[in-house]
């Protein structure tokens, strides 16, 4: 895997190996104050028989940080998405999805689903939260807005995740680097405008194979959501991961692998 800077406005970092044209293309995308780190070992394990992209979200890692709340959007992530792909040439691929990311790939497909040829989601949110909780945090996040840190103008890192195995939804060293590269300002910013997400009508128009994995001890998403979107998702299988929480990109990689070698080959 070699290292890129997507040049523009907003310049994206990302990694890939070789293209062969023979070869069908994997993209990664990761979630919230994440980077494309997280997709070390699948990239390992991939590498030899798949063309594979991974990059860095705009405000994480080592992509620029744009200063704007507005420039957090759903659709903006999708836009880096997309002007990534067309650099590349890549007019098929298979999508891996984790968490925040999931709504990053469901706004993707409501308007690329003809590039996609297949989706992983893992633990996925097709919505904003909901309930007494949620709301209460979406209107802490609104109030408090205007005393939120300004998005510093740095490049941040990509966080060594074997430092933290088995690591759970609420680690706090973890979310301390995970939160420091991507800051403060911009972790709070995104989190405010996955409230202004839902795509629960868009479901039933998803014609592509799925693949939905949930861990059942999540406490970020709950399951229930990979159950509901299984239902809506015509052509989509669930695979529930008994005593597994939020974080099954980085704890349960060889479970994952293996469910994707199987979804990729039938």
């Amino acid at each position: 895997m070699k290292d890129y800077i997507l040049s523009g406005n907003i310049p994206i970092y990302y990694k890939k190996n070789d293209f062969k044209s023979n070869r069908k293309t994997l993209v990664f995308i990761h979630g919230l104050s994440g980077s494309s780190g997280a997709w070390i070992p699948y990239e390992k394990k991939f590498e030899k028989n798949y063309n594979i992209l991974s990059f860095d979200l705009r405000g994480h890692g080592k992509s620029f940080k744009p200063k704007k709340y507005e420039d957090y959007s759903i659709s903006l992530f999708v836009y880096d998405f997309y002007r990534l792909l067309r650099h590349l040439k890549i007019k098929k691929f298979v999508m891996i999805s984790h968490s925040f990311a999931a709504m990053i790939a469901m706004e993707f497909l409501k308007k690329h689903q003809n590039m996609v040829e297949k989706a992983v989601f893992l633990s996925p949110l097709y919505t904003s939260p909901t309930g007494k909780f949620p709301s209460f945090v979406k209107s802490l996040l609104k109030i408090t807005k205007p005393l939120w840190p300004k998005i510093p103008n740095r490049i941040g890192w990509h966080v060594d995740y074997r430092n933290y195995p088995n690591t759970g939804d609420w680690n706090i060293p973890r979310m301390i680097q995970d939160v420091g590269s991507t800051s403060l300002a911009v972790y709070l910013t995104c989190s405010l405008q996955s409230y202004n997400f839902n795509a629960k009508n868009f479901l039933e128009k998803i014609k592509i194979p799925v693949l939905l994995v949930h861990g059942k001890k999540d406490t970020i998403f709950p399951h229930e959501n990979a159950i509901y979107m299984n239902k809506k998702i015509k052509n989509s299988k669930l695979i529930l991961l008994e005593n597994t929480d939020h974080i099954i990109v980085l704890n349960n990689v060889r479970e994952v692998c293996e469910l994707m070698e199987k979804f990729l080959k039938n």
